[in-house]
């Protein structure tokens, strides 16, 4: 069941909090963590007043308002002019949270709760969700800190460098081979691909290194 919406949508589908929404009724709306703000999220790397949405004839456009961490359309940072938002375009702020727009002609459905677009993962709780799915059994701790590592820097390239230091412990990470990463890597892969087959989500850069791409 779905229905259709009069206005734009934001769906929070990582960070908190996951699943909430906001419809886009005024001509700006600002994001941040004041409590003055039109969208407020609570989190201490997010700006006061962060960013804002506004509407123009021709659509709607994500501006940033010299945050500290940072917004992002689709990977890209929003600089000094604002980004024209469009149907399905993630939005990250300060990298904490991710958020989908949801164009005004677009279905929505019902029951979306962000867990089912793309992949998840719940830090606290260390779960990862794949299309809605619990990746089952959990995720070793090298595993999940690979993955948290590959998706906080989505859509960048991690080298094998930045690997070692974050899953491997200082004194460990002298004897890590390249083979040991591409194991590791490899067994990843694996997993994921059990629960969502239909997506490669670690893509490799050669000579470079490795690069999340999320649904």
């Amino acid at each position: 069941m779905a229905m259709k919406q009069d206005m734009p949508i934001l769906v929070v589908y990582e960070g908190e909090p996951v699943g909430q929404r906001w419809i886009i009724d005024q001509d700006v709306m600002t994001i941040g963590r004041g409590e003055d703000c039109d969208i407020t999220i609570p989190l201490r790397q997010v700006s006061r007043c962060h960013a804002q949405i506004e509407h123009y004839e021709d659509g709607y456009r994500l501006r940033d308002l010299r945050s500290k961490n940072g917004t992002y359309v689709n990977g890209e940072e929003v600089r000094n002019e604002p980004h024209p938002l469009r149907d399905g375009d993630e939005i990250q702020i300060a990298l904490c949270v991710r958020m989908g727009f949801v164009g005004a002609d677009a279905t929505l459905p019902l029951d979306l709760t962000g867990l089912d677009l793309g992949l998840h993962i719940d830090r606290a709780a260390r779960r990862v969700y794949v299309g809605g799915q619990e990746v089952t059994p959990p995720l070793s701790v090298a595993q999940f800190c690979l993955l948290d590592l590959l998706l906080t820097r989505e859509g960048q390239v991690v080298s094998r460098d930045d690997i070692v230091r974050t899953v491997w412990a200082d004194e460990e990470a002298l004897g890590v081979s390249e083979q040991a990463i591409d194991a590791l890597v490899r067994r990843l892969r694996e997993r994921l691909a059990d629960t969502g087959p239909t997506h490669t989500y670690i893509v490799t850069v050669r000579g470079h290194g490795f690069r999340f791409e999320n649904r």
